[in-house]
């Protein structure tokens, strides 16, 4: 049985060392070696041992073995038919926030933004911040035509676009701390009453549309005036609790939380200890998510340096985190492009991370924030961290994930049935275009490759 893929082995023993393709890859491209990050952090990502744990995960958990059996109209097997393969979505979710959608100043900016936004993604973040919702007590901004408050379209308006361009989509979120209306009582008892309200208007809208939900956002840096803020933080409890029944069994329903959590070892991890206690008391909790922001280039260059920089610990506390058996999510990401050398610290530290994140067992997405320089919120611009300018044309960044997640991650493949009509082949997970030709006669159909399933395809001539 012949069989040729696309994507090549990344450790080849014996050739260029990551330091020395690193060089040339930046002398090709106009760059210097002493672009990007600092030496140190080099020396900790381009260590062998780390890439070979991360191709590895890939291997292990990003890919699956298929076998495609090819009979006749008479049941027998077709020996010899030529089959071509070629993966035409990941079950992975690659994401960003949608945030602008349909917002900017142009029709032009607003296609070259859907139209970078959709080259890579195949997942949305939908804001649902009480602000932008229910701006005055009563007003709801859930439908078409609403009032235009930046950063903050109606939830309606994604639901369409999602499904024209098969994009999966995911509210943020149920209840937080910050970013909620002016006219909302102090008072807790009043207030829960008023989320009660706001969990069954957003589940009877939207809980057959949209299968993702961030219900709590941030508790363990909740500000001290919240008025459901008690020294246990019981609040998410109550949150899930009373958004679990109202919601489809089938959506995710999440918990988030910032950054710092990606970095403390999982047995002194508050986030960790929180999860655990929780599920304990019977939330339903779907789904873990974390932020990765750095809103500041000089955050990001003294990050670099930190020892916390660490690709092992930090695969270490993402598999460690992988057993409670529940899908992970990077759910925000800023890496800034501002300052000297910008660009291609952006591009190296986002390709890295965005490797080592699609190896995590258990991580189901990674979005990033804010596609467009220039379309963060107030105080956020500075970083210039988008994957694309403030033309909405690709930066380095962009191009290298356009790479990873179009080329690299994506199987096309060629191969030929046995005796017995079967071939089989392995790929990444989503979906595939079969293309099988024998006999003079050519059919098509379309499979998807997913996880712990038998993924035993058969065509019939």
């Amino acid at each position: 049985m012949q069989f040729t893929m696309n994507h090549q082995p990344h450790h080849n023993p014996g050739r260029l060392a990551p330091a020395a393709i690193l060089t040339l890859t930046l002398a090709l491209f106009g760059g210097t070696a002493h672009a990007g990050p600092p030496e140190s952090y080099r020396k900790l990502w381009r260590d062998p041992a780390v890439n070979e744990r991360i191709e590895r995960n890939i291997e292990k958990h990003r890919k699956g073995d298929a076998t495609i059996e090819v009979v006749g109209k008479d049941g027998k097997p077709v020996s010899g038919a030529k089959i071509v393969l070629r993966q035409t979505g990941h079950e992975f979710l690659f994401g960003c926030n949608a945030f602008v959608l349909g917002q900017l100043d142009t029709p032009e900016k607003n296609r070259r933004y859907e139209e970078a936004f959709l080259k890579l993604h195949n997942f949305a973040t939908v804001p649902f911040y009480w602000e932008g919702t229910e701006p005055t007590q009563g007003e709801l901004r859930y439908s078409e035509p609403a009032r235009d408050i930046w950063r903050r379209p109606p939830p309606d308006r994604f639901i369409p676009w999602a499904a024209k361009h098969g994009v999966t989509l995911k509210g943020h979120p149920l209840l937080w701390h910050a970013y909620n209306p002016p006219w909302l009582p102090k008072d807790a008892d009043e207030l829960r009453a008023l989320y009660r309200k706001r969990f069954k208007e957003i589940a009877a809208r939207y809980g057959d549309k949209i299968g993702i939900f961030d219900v709590v956002n941030e508790s363990l840096v909740c500000k001290k005036d919240y008025p459901l803020l008690t020294p246990d933080r019981d609040y998410v409890r109550w949150a899930f609790t009373e958004a679990t029944p109202l919601f489809p069994e089938k959506t995710t329903l999440m918990i988030n939380e910032i950054t710092e959590y990606n970095f403390k070892p999982f047995t002194a991890n508050p986030y960790a200890t929180q999860i655990k206690t929780l599920l304990a008391q019977g939330a339903k909790i779907k789904g873990i998510g974390l932020q990765y922001h750095y809103f500041r280039r000089e955050k990001l260059d003294a990050f670099l340096t930190d020892p916390k920089c660490d690709p092992n610990k930090l695969l270490d506390v993402y598999e460690q985190f992988g057993g409670f058996k529940l899908p992970m999510f990077i759910t925000e990401i800023t890496i800034p492009s501002a300052g000297e050398g910008g660009d291609a610290l952006q591009e190296e530290v986002v390709r890295d991370h965005y490797r080592l994140w699609f190896s995590a067992p258990m991580m189901a997405g990674i979005t990033w924030w804010n596609l467009g320089d220039g379309t963060a919120v107030k105080g956020e611009n500075e970083a210039k961290g988008g994957l694309v300018d403030g033309d909405f044309k690709p930066k380095p960044a962009y191009r290298a994930l356009d790479k990873l997640i179009n080329k690299d991650w994506k199987t096309w493949a060629q191969t030929q049935t046995d005796a017995q009509g079967q071939a089989c082949f392995r790929g990444f997970f989503g979906s595939y275009d079969v293309i099988v030709k024998a006999g003079g006669k050519t059919t098509r159909q379309s499979f998807r490759l997913e996880k712990d399933k038998p993924n035993k395809w058969t065509l019939k001539f």
